[in-house]
């Protein structure tokens, strides 16, 4: 609206009113392993040049302005002089990492009329930009388009490089770019989308290679049958015993007997992996998980946590085999947070009043020595005194120990059995693993429970009622302080799971000796105090 113009004053030329213009693209953001969905709002107004991102960015988010800056002029499009202000909201919820930069660009072109903004309101944007207006692929492609999925959106555009990924998810639209232009083009309807990519079926997980088959596995007839319990009914398992002997070889080919995924447990392994920018190809995970930390790992590192919380190693093996080699060697905080994850199958961070959960359904091998030296029990080699036994004992907790379900020795093999024939192989143990997980499957199915190991107290009382011998042997064992009642629950899952590698309906009592037996070890047994154990149970 024009001033009045008042006589003798000099008229002053009219000023253009430049209105304002907003623009709004769903974006999404990592909050642990789920997705959020982060409106990027982009308003453009006249004011001296500038760019700011607000709403809770960290430094690579801030970072995108000069990305999205060179990326747009470097792709044909003006850059407008004006004052443009991206909001990332909402504000309470940190952004992570560059995949705001396609998001960010693609709202600056519709706030200055270089897309249709109502071309954008119904799609979802996920990607880095290069300087050149390039596509690059960013973490978590699976989680942000199952929170696509959700919102009901029309679909999701990010980089060519995952949209086969994306595609794993039915439902969902997939549109994959190569550049900014590109992404541009089709939005606008100048270009035709590019056709649904087809999701890559699984690949087969190796089952059969020669360097992690049990028959390279010499002697050792008590350890490999403790391994096939532990695959057969998702049980964690301790080995003890002298250096070489062949315990981190067991622990190694337990993902070879495994069941295979279902699709529903490949989903979240991928969608893990995605996460942690460990999935490689448009495909579905096919093999379970295999992680084995090193003993210097931190505990945030171990199960998860971070000022901006990531998932741990135990994370990173759900569904899948953590293995701890040397476990005493672990510092002690990273061994007492595994409590938590052993016991409930998930761990909980809390940072600044948010909480993330990270799913823990591994199974834990473990391997130790007896003592420093390693050679306890072992004649006139064990050069160890007993302070430095009883320190080296001390570092693994009671309560730790409670929760693991079999605790085996491991000694060394005789000169005749490395010469002899292997005691088992793979595919035949991966077969009685099958044949135990099918009976457990029919067992409790419409529970959520997939296997023995995660038995509730209710079905504990359903599927493995004790004989009166049974339970006075059971009761034998918590008198000798033997056995706590945690102890006694797993004690009886493993005996339903030996039971059902033997094909029986019901639980027998040499079954739940059987499990007793496999529970009396301690790291700092010697052979004898072993004999002991057995003849007691």
């Amino acid at each position: 609206m024009h001033n009045r113009h008042e006589p003798g004053v000099p008229r002053e030329p009219d000023r253009p009113s430049v209105a304002a213009v907003l623009a709004r693209v769903t974006a999404f953001a990592l909050d642990g392993l789920e997705s959020r969905p982060v409106t990027v709002e982009v308003d453009i107004r006249a004011g001296l040049p500038a760019f700011a991102v607000v709403g809770l960015a960290d430094k690579a988010v801030y970072e995108a302005r000069e990305r999205v800056r060179a990326a747009v002029l470097n792709s044909g499009f003006d850059f407008p002089q004006r004052r443009i202000t991206s909001n990332l909201a909402p504000a309470y919820l940190r952004k992570v990492g560059p995949g705001f930069d396609l998001a960010i660009a693609v709202g600056l072109l519709a706030a200055s009329g270089q897309v249709p903004a109502h071309a954008v309101e119904r799609w979802a944007v996920f990607g880095e930009l290069s300087l050149g207006g390039e596509l690059r692929p960013a973490r978590g492609t699976l989680a942000v388009a199952e929170g696509a999925r959700r919102l009901g959106l029309d679909g999701l555009v990010l980089p060519g490089e995952r949209a086969a990924e994306a595609a794993l998810v039915e439902g969902l639209r997939v549109v994959g770019a190569a550049t900014l232009r590109e992404v541009a083009e089709v939005l606008a309807g100048e270009r035709p989308a590019p056709p649904q990519p087809t999701p890559s079926p699984a690949a087969a997980a190796p089952t059969d290679e020669a360097d992690v088959d049990l028959s390279d596995v010499r002697g050792h007839e008590e350890p490999i049958e403790a391994l096939v319990i532990a695959a057969a009914g998702g049980h964690h398992l301790l080995m003890v015993g002298p250096p070489g002997t062949g315990k981190t070889m067991l622990a190694r080919r337990l993902p070879g007997i495994l069941p295979p995924l279902s699709r529903a447990e490949a989903i979240e392994v991928t969608r893990i992996q995605s996460v942690a920018g460990l999935h490689a190809g448009p495909a579905l995970a096919a093999a379970r998980p295999f992680r084995a930390p090193h003993h210097t790992i931190s505990a945030s590192g171990l199960v998860g946590g971070g000022a901006i919380p990531a998932p741990g190693e135990a994370t990173l093996a759900h569904h899948g085999v953590l293995f701890l080699d040397e476990l005493s060697e672990f510092a002690r905080p990273a061994l007492e947070a595994l409590r938590q994850p052993l016991e409930d199958g998930q761990v909980i961070v809390v940072r600044g009043q948010r909480a993330s959960r990270f799913p823990t359904r591994f199974t834990l091998v473990a391997a130790t020595n007896p003592c420093p030296c390693g050679f306890l029990g072992d004649g006139e080699r064990c050069r160890c005194a007993e302070p430095e036994v009883a320190r080296y004992h001390r570092r693994l907790s009671g309560p730790l120990i409670d929760r693991i379900d079999l605790l085996v020795a491991v000694q060394r093999p005789s000169a005749d059995e490395l010469a002899g024939p292997p005691r088992s192989r793979s595919a035949v143990a991966r077969e009685r693993v099958r044949a135990a997980r099918e009976r457990q499957s029919r067992r409790f199915a419409g529970t959520g429970v997939a296997c023995n190991a995660r038995m509730t107290a209710r079905l504990l009382r359903e599927h493995v009622p004790l004989a009166p011998a049974t339970e006075a042997a059971l009761r034998e064992a918590h008198e000798r302080s033997a056995l706590s009642a945690r102890g006694r629950q797993r004690v009886l899952r493993v005996a339903r799971t030996v039971a059902d590698l033997d094909g029986a309906a019901r639980v027998a009592p040499n079954h739940v000796l059987r499990a007793l037996s496999l529970r009396q070890h301690e790291p700092g047994d010697t052979p004898d105090a072993r004999v002991g154990a057995r003849a007691a149970a």
